[in-house]
């Protein structure tokens, strides 16, 4: 089984032949094709679509590192993405760091890459610069990936939580729970059968409408901590106490239902 070695990270011509036969491959696009230590970006470009850029960064660690729904690769891509979409903005670019553990199975990190090209291309996102680094045995756990994301917001958007006030509406988008269920069903081996895998996605295509809409305040991609956390940055930033409804929070059984009826939980 063909392994990753020290000599894939050193930056000789092991190295060059994993960036050429496998990230320049499944990445493939004019900024990265040009192969310099940076991605030369279109300020016009930019600037046609907003007048102010959104940048955000996120590291991934997860175990496993596939899951039903989707696996590290997708994660990273679709974590970044949503913070940038959030602002408002089109999440346009990418950059990808990776951290290998010595050993890894190069079966395993070409389906990761594999993954994130086909998460990046099907929301028209390019990944255009990135670095890998390879760390002894031991010295990480497999694969940990960090992406950073920019995109421009278009003028009059001025998203945010300072701009929730009371009266102000909260609503859910979709089920509590289904990724950290699915990941904990996994990891504890608690046995949930049935539909339950992680809603990863790319939710550009979803926040895009609501740019037309007045009156919206602020947006969240409700990741680690969930909603609890979300409305806690809420509170926090307003200074406004948020009320919430259980029944009305959920329209149908998602994963954070599944794992407490599992465990005896359910009112």
């Amino acid at each position: 089984m063909k392994t990753v070695e020290l000599a894939h990270g050193n930056g000789g011509q092991a190295m060059q032949q994993l960036i050429a036969s496998l990230f320049m491959q499944a990445f493939d696009n004019p900024w990265l094709a040009e192969q310099e230590d940076q991605a030369r970006l279109s300020l016009a470009e930019l600037t046609a679509s907003g007048d102010r850029l959104a940048f955000s960064t996120d590291s991934y660690v997860i175990d496993p590192l596939f899951f039903p729904g989707g696996d590290i690769g997708k994660l990273a891509v679709c974590g970044t993405a949503n913070d940038v979409a959030v602002s408002g903005a089109s999440p346009r670019w990418l950059s990808c760091g990776f951290i290998l553990e010595e050993g890894l199975p190069f079966e395993t990190l070409e389906r990761v890459v594999t993954s994130m090209a086909k998460a990046a291309r099907a929301a028209n996102i390019a990944i255009v610069t990135g670095d890998t680094k390879v760390v002894p045995r031991g010295a990480a756990d497999k694969l940990f990936i960090n992406t950073a994301g920019i995109g421009a917001i278009p003028a009059g958007i001025n998203w945010g939580a300072a701009q929730i006030t009371a009266g102000d509406l909260l609503i859910v988008s979709g089920t509590l729970g289904d990724h950290g269920a699915t990941i904990l069903n996994l990891r504890e081996k608690l046995g949930l059968d049935g539909d339950l895998q992680s809603d990863c996605a790319v939710l550009a295509p979803m926040i895009a409408p609501l740019l037309q809409i007045s009156g919206v305040k602020a947006l969240r991609d409700a990741t680690r901590g969930g909603v609890n956390a979300v409305l806690h940055e809420f509170a926090n930033a307003s200074g406004c106490g948020m009320e919430i409804s259980e029944k009305q929070a959920t329209a149908e059984p998602g994963g954070a239902r599944r794992l407490r009826a599992a465990w005896g939980w359910m009112r």
